[in-house]
């Protein structure tokens, strides 16, 4: 039994000394700064006790559908000049782009048309004839349309997730906000300039190459760029406003008119880094693009050498270029560009363009006054409370109340050193969750100390009042562990930043208060009996 209760004790006192190390590391000095620094580098603070930005962004997932529908009517094109199929025109509909309209075929090759459509995008779209007989209409299935729209949203998070670690935030809270509104919550602790993130977040817009088919210096306006069609828009280009870096040197404003289906996209480049031809004056891009994207940038430039090409940043064209030679999986973007603007550039190329464009519905940033002052609450709160309850456990249960405090003690450790290993962030709710942890540990205590009561009434010794008084509390402790520990799985799921911490840091102390509760606290109650001398009576 002795031998036993030693290697319980062992790892009673290992686990003590992993869970230190989990807290403070090994620190650079023994001063209280030095104590500070090495517990902030391995517990980290959320957004609501550290400072930071908070920002909620609204994905136009609209902007996916309509660039995959954009692939789709270029591949219906080339499908139906390859079988000789001929037609007036394939376009989505502007403002539903899941519908794509095939208008002007023969009649005669009605049916042809419609089994090569059903052939290869039946499983995709709904294919039904136009009224007349003359086209037909390809819907989007919901499940695909659905599909889309998600893995926007997701991909978003992605991308913004991948700028945000090159900013080198830590503990960045990136995710779905909202049911089904396609919103993402993005919090980044210990981010002040709020300015600085906008744009970021600015930046993150789609990045696409098209190719101009009007005037490469741009249009003075919107009408001046229809009248150059005779007011009437081609169904397969679009205007865009933009600035004239590369053709001429003012800053106005110019209006563009473009290829609707870009040459190369966001996904196509793979690589990218900021240039300076100090020699020229000139800065710009070196990027670098996917095998796929490079082979069909090949075809695009040799086959269009003399003519222009515009860099589409989100909405509007950030660059006009001339093409002077094929160009296959890497090139460069030379314009009149600030160095903000090559460094934006560059970062964007490198991490990814966003699947859709996004806007911000909140943008706020919490104090770091704010956070101190919660922070030095809660601890005052936290350390209060359980001072006040070790006083009372000694109090009410005296010998048995310094086994209780032990326990006690030792869960906060446990609980910390948790926190410090898993890199999990404390907030102000994770503070909240430590004193109810505290609370339950109690909770355990006191009805095992009740338990064991109830035996020494009944008239049993020492030794079988702690066996029969744990043996009887053990279940209904796990049981109401278990429960509580399901309800904050349930809250880490569904929750945000300051939720999710209080999910965390409830679970990680009810775990460490099942081992306390009931392994330390007994071994320290085995430990006590054993040396008691025969006759003498449990202090409890």
């Amino acid at each position: 039994m002795k031998k036993n209760l030693n290697g319980k004790i062992a790892i009673i006192f290992g686990v003590l000394l992993v869970c230190l190390y989990g807290i403070f590391g090994i620190p650079k000095g023994v001063t209280g700064a030095a104590i500070t620094s090495a517990i902030t580098q391995r517990i980290h603070l959320g957004l609501d006790l550290r400072g930071g930005a908070h920002l909620v962004l609204q994905v136009h997932v609209k902007d996916a559908v309509r660039a995959d529908a954009d692939n789709t009517v270029a591949r219906i094109e080339q499908d139906l000049q390859t079988n000789h199929l001929t037609f007036t025109q394939v376009v989505p509909n502007p403002d539903s782009p899941h519908i794509i309209t095939v208008s002007g075929i023969d009649p005669t090759k009605s049916s042809d048309v419609r089994n090569e459509l059903s052939d290869r995008y039946g499983v995709e779209y709904d294919i039904a004839s136009l009224s007349g007989g003359n086209g037909f209409t390809l819907t989007m299935k919901p499940s695909l349309l659905a599909d889309l729209e998600s893995k926007a949203v997701d991909q978003s998070i992605d991308t913004i997730r991948d700028r945000v670690d090159q900013l080198g935030v830590s503990e960045p809270e990136i995710q779905r906000y909202g049911l089904g509104e396609n919103q993402i919550l993005v919090e980044l602790p210990g981010i002040d300039n709020l300015d600085r993130v906008s744009d970021i977040i600015q930046s993150t817009s789609r990045l696409e190459v098209h190719e101009v088919t009007g005037d490469p210096q741009g249009y003075a306006s919107e009408q001046e760029a229809l009248t150059s069609v005779n007011g009437s828009l081609p169904p397969d280009e679009l205007i865009l406003h933009g600035d004239s870096q590369g053709i001429t040197s003012d800053s106005q404003d110019h209006v563009f008119r473009l290829k609707r289906v870009s040459i190369v996209g966001g996904r196509d480049f793979r690589d990218a880094s900021a240039i300076d031809s100090s020699d020229t004056g000139r800065q710009g891009v070196n990027f670098v693009l996917t095998n796929a994207g490079g082979e069909r940038f090949y075809d695009y430039t040799s086959t269009h050498i003399h003519t222009y090409m515009a860099i589409v940043l989100g909405s509007r064209v950030k660059n006009v270029a001339i093409i002077n030679g094929a160009i296959r999986d890497n090139g460069q973007i030379e314009g009149q560009f600030s160095k903000e603007q090559i460094e934006t550039l560059s970062f964007t190329l490198r991490t990814g363009a966003l699947p859709a464009s996004i806007t911000q519905l909140e943008a706020r940033t919490v104090g770091a006054s704010l956070g101190s002052d919660s922070i030095k609450q809660g601890v005052v709160a936290a350390v209060a409370g359980m001072l006040a309850v070790m006083v009372f456990m000694l109090i009410y249960y005296r010998g048995a109340g310094i086994n209780a405090d032990l326990a006690l003690f030792l869960n906060l450790v446990i609980l910390l050193g948790f926190m410090g290993y898993s890199h999990a962030t404390l907030t102000l709710p994770g503070i909240a969750g430590v004193i109810l942890t505290i609370g339950m540990g109690v909770d355990s205590n006191v009805l095992i100390f009740e338990r064991i009561r109830e035996e020494m009434r009944a008239g049993k010794g020492p030794a079988q009042a702690v066996d029969q008084g744990f043996a009887h509390a053990w279940i209904t402790i796990v049981d109401t562990h278990v429960t509580t520990i399901v309800s904050a799985a349930i809250l880490f799921m569904f929750g945000t930043g300051p939720v999710k911490g209080f999910a965390v840091t409830l679970t990680f102390g009810l775990l460490a208060n099942l081992f306390t509760a009931v392994f330390v606290s007994r071994v320290i109650f085995d430990s006590h009996v054993n040396h008691k001398l025969a006759g003498q009576k449990l202090s409890i």
